[in-house]
């Protein structure tokens, strides 16, 4: 259970971005869905540069 709680802790703001953006592309997906597909897509792309430039920090 505390390693669980530790993965957690530790991914916490990647989990947030991710839910964050799962919410902006349903959102936008509700009022036109092209607009939700193109969001989501967006969104993505800019999780995962955020992701490459937060892996050098790791150690």
């Amino acid at each position: 259970m505390k390693n669980l709680v530790n993965c957690l802790a530790k991914h916490l703001g990647e989990l947030v971005l991710v839910g964050g953006a799962a919410v902006v592309a349903v959102g936008a997906g509700m009022i036109y869905l092209p607009a939700g597909l193109i969001t989501g897509g967006s969104l993505a792309i800019a999780g995962a540069v955020l992701s490459l430039w937060g892996a050098g920090e790791e150690k």
